[in-house]
């Protein structure tokens, strides 16, 4: 019975990513748009950007955030950046820390290229890209909004340690698992200070 119910959950588990990635984004239609219009107002550029990501089965997808840093910024790994490359827009700091720059990722969740749990799709020129390829298993399970190295530390872990919990993840993939990491990322989400 067990092996049966790990067999179907992933496609239980895409069925529901869809199906609520949709519903959000019917909700949160006026946030999304009023965000998009923000970005507009406060710089140039786009009101979204896209980058190139890599994802299920090394393939690379088109991702979507909220642009949160001016058009003249570097593309790189938050990690290996200085302030110098990452020069923010004015709501660009306040789009981060709420995460409201991850919103049009439900798009990406809805066409299939992302879920909302899984291993964060990491840019091409990413160093996390040569410790994730010494497991296998990482290329089984689609990347996501949020995930088990992104409630255990976000951007201040290693590419090492990072590589080593989407392996744990993606070996482990479950509901329980799936469910820890929902609940572990509502208290970041409660504990943020959208003030500051």
């Amino acid at each position: 019975m067990l092996s049966i119910l790990k067999r179907l959950y992933p496609v239980f588990k895409r069925t529901v990513d869809r199906l609520l990635a949709a519903l959000l984004l019917l909700i949160l239609f006026p946030v999304l748009v009023s965000t998009w219009i923000a970005v507009k107002l406060t710089s140039k550029g786009p009101g979204l950007f896209w980058s190139s990501r890599i994802g299920r089965d090394g393939d690379a997808f088109r991702m979507p955030k909220f642009r949160s840093m001016t058009v003249c910024s570097k593309i790189m790994a938050r990690e290996v950046a200085s302030n110098e490359d990452f020069k923010m827009t004015p709501i660009g700091n306040f789009l981060r820390r709420t995460s409201l720059d991850e919103l049009p990722q439900l798009l990406s969740i809805v066409k299939g290229d992302m879920s909302f749990i899984g291993p964060r799709p990491l840019l091409p020129c990413d160093d996390a890209i040569t410790e994730r390829a010494k497991y296998s298993d990482l290329c089984k399970v689609r990347p996501g909004i949020t995930g088990l190295a992104q409630i255990n530390g976000r951007n201040s872990v290693s590419p090492r340690k990072k590589a080593r919990y989407d392996a744990f993840y993606a070996r482990k993939f479950c509901l329980v698992l799936d469910a820890k990491i929902v609940i572990e990322t509502l208290k970041i989400i409660r504990r943020t200070d959208l003030i500051k």
